[in-house]
């Protein structure tokens, strides 16, 4: 089974390293941002299990990220769990509101933290069995089995090429630049050229066969998986 990935979403770098650290020791995956920005983006290229989010952040705050994520329906169902300096009533009600899934304030205790994020994943789990399946055209995705298939028969795919199908699926339509794609298929600390990218998608494209068609080139960015809605049916 594959680990749950947890998106850390805090500006206050000391903070965020004790956050990391303890939940590394939990065993859960762990990523960290340090503004909205970067964790809307660092949301649409990874897509985590759970985010924790910190209400006061530099670029977009909390609460405009959380509405973004509850907005688009590829991150509306992701787990949110707000982190915040304030405790007064009406600012956990606008929390809340915006769609965090529970609300935690500073300081806290990280064994109370972890207590209420394992409650989360557990109502997750049993509200969605399928949590970890993406679908489209003709597509599956199973994260925590590492398994691809496409019209019901299994694709052998690489770790990196596997993290590239992933990505794609989960937002057809949307045009991934290569540097977004390498973040995602070799990790952002990897330095490669760009160009890069283009061999681990030509291979891809071969595993793909009669439906390699579905991954699109798009001129001076990179690649995106066809929109659904732009087939024509006849």
């Amino acid at each position: 089974m594959s680990k749950v990935n947890i998106l850390i979403v805090e500006d206050d770098a000391s903070l965020a390293e004790v956050l990391e650290y303890n939940l590394s020791q939990e065993g859960y995956e762990t990523r960290v941002a340090r503004d909205g920005q970067q964790g809307l983006r660092e949301i649409r290229l990874h897509c985590p299990d759970l985010v924790l989010l910190d209400l006061m952040l530099p670029m977009v705050d909390g609460l405009e990220v959380c509405r973004l994520l509850r907005a688009d329906p590829a991150t509306q169902d992701l787990l949110v769990l707000m982190l915040t300096a304030r405790s007064e009533e009406t600012d956990q009600i606008v929390g809340f509101s915006a769609g965090a899934d529970d609300y935690v304030t500073k300081p806290f205790s990280v064994k109370v933290l972890l207590q209420r994020i394992n409650a989360l994943l557990r109502r997750k789990e049993k509200g969605s069995g399928d949590r970890d399946v993406i679908v489209s055209q003709g597509i599956l995705i199973d994260r925590s089995r590492h398994r691809a298939t496409i019209d019901d028969k299994p694709i052998g795919l690489t770790p990196s090429e596997f993290s590239l199908l992933s990505a794609f699926v989960r937002q057809p339509g949307r045009a991934f630049s290569r540097s977004e794609l390498i973040d995602v298929s070799l990790g952002e600390d990897t330095i490669v050229l760009e160009r890069t990218i283009d061999v681990h998608i030509r291979a891809l494209r071969q595993k793909m066969g009669t439906h390699a068609d579905l991954i699109q080139t798009v001129r001076g960015i990179g690649y995106r998986l066809r929109d659904p809605a732009d087939v024509v049916i006849t």
